[in-house]
């Protein structure tokens, strides 16, 4: 399993994956049709262009597309994540991969120094794989107008929220991956 830049070949696959009801309740951005799909991910590719966001798509062993993850709203060196699977790859470890494939990115070629996680209260699945991740903190307390304003939302759901730093990535990473050689390089297009 890989990660790759976003491609526009890659949305009939993705679009068929997200629109299932146990992933479309949990994207971000829902689309109301796959041309409108195509569309937001053009404006994903010129969002990253511009700084605003990093995009990748999750592929697996045979190189087909089975999810994205995101960092959105890039600002002083954080920003959000955003990550979803489609439903027959729920539970087969993809998720934990691809966010150490993109914090591996996002840490040590990126330069980013936090990445915070909203998970809505209802989404169960996703606040116990986050809380799985050794080095993910809760932070509704450590960090209050975060917590604050992802919880004033005109929709009225309510999130916990959870942080990750550089500083507690690279202890992880540096204590599981001693054996790894050599400097991680930025993903080719």
């Amino acid at each position: 399993m890989l990660l790759k830049k976003r491609d526009l070949s890659d949305c009939q696959a993705l679009y068929s994956l997200l629109t299932h009801p146990d992933v479309f309740p949990f994207i971000r951005h829902k689309p109301n049709s796959y041309e409108e799909f195509l569309f937001m991910t053009k404006q994903t590719i010129e969002a990253e262009e511009r700084g605003e966001m990093i995009s990748r798509t999750i592929v697996d062993e045979r190189d087909r597309p089975i999810g994205t993850i995101n960092l959105y709203d890039i600002e002083n060196g954080a920003g959000f994540l955003g990550t979803w699977l489609g439903k027959p790859y729920h539970g087969k470890g993809y998720n934990i991969l691809a966010k150490e494939l993109f914090f591996e990115e996002l840490f040590f070629v990126q330069n980013m120094e936090t990445v915070l996680l909203r998970i809505r209260l209802e989404n169960i699945r996703s606040q116990k794989a986050a809380e799985k991740i050794p080095y993910v903190t809760l932070a509704n307390q450590s960090r209050p107008s975060f917590y604050k304003a992802i919880n004033e939302n005109p929709s009225g759901y309510r999130y916990n929220l959870y942080e990750i730093t550089k500083d507690a990535y690279s202890l992880y990473y540096k204590k599981n991956n001693a054996q790894v050689q050599g400097p991680i390089h930025p993903l080719e297009a």
